[in-house]
């Protein structure tokens, strides 16, 4: 299941929803549209994070680059914020009740500030609407942690994805960033804020 967000063009306001009762064995993933234009039938695009063209993604995920929030619920729930692939707005998910560790995950940095040039995506005002993962942008095994480059032992971070890190540092921010990364509760239910300045 996926859940999508959508933000219109200069609409900076945030926006919180709740994954409430959390269902068990479900896995999904939320992400956020920015800078959004549909017409009455439902057909346009997004800036970031679109979907195929249209306002129902209906399975569809998002197009890079998108900060995602993503879920595997059972008796013990995984969560988590990712930048693997890229990063259009700030994110948090924070556990409400539970047990266990239950700690709070996200990425509250505005790296569309910090993002370097060749991994810049603009809007059409030629603003930085996104920044692309260094995969996306270069397509290379060592970034993409793929080919020879496949496994935690031969994919170490990269300087693109420690800029994430050091800045969002409970966010993952390259495919093999799991100790720092995942973050795990029980009986939970799950607030997830886009936008937000704080934990």
């Amino acid at each position: 299941m996926q859940v999508v967000l959508l933000f219109p063009p200069l609409n900076s306001l945030c926006r919180t929803i709740a994954l409430t009762p959390a269902p068990p064995g479900w896995t999904g993933r939320f992400w956020a549209r920015t800078g959004c234009n549909f017409d009455s039938s439902g057909h346009g695009n997004c800036v970031t994070g679109d979907c195929g063209g249209v306002l129902k993604c209906a399975g569809a995920g998002g197009v890079p680059p998108v900060t995602l929030a993503e879920f595997t619920v059972g008796e013990k729930d995984y969560y988590d914020v990712s930048l693997v692939d890229g990063y259009n707005v700030k994110m948090g998910i924070k556990p409400q009740g539970g047990f266990g560790d239950c700690k709070y995950a996200g990425c509250v940095s505005d790296l569309n500030a910090i993002c370097p040039n060749e991994l810049r995506v603009m809007d059409p005002q030629n603003n930085v609407a996104a920044c692309k993962s260094a995969c996306a942008a270069f397509n290379k095994e060592e970034y993409c942690c793929s080919g020879a480059h496949s496994t935690p032992q031969t994919c170490s971070p990269t300087t693109y994805s420690m800029t994430f890190k050091k800045a969002c540092p409970d966010a993952y921010s390259y495919a093999y960033d799991d100790d720092t990364s995942t973050f795990t509760c029980a009986g939970a239910n799950y607030l997830i804020t886009f936008c937000p300045n704080g934990s």
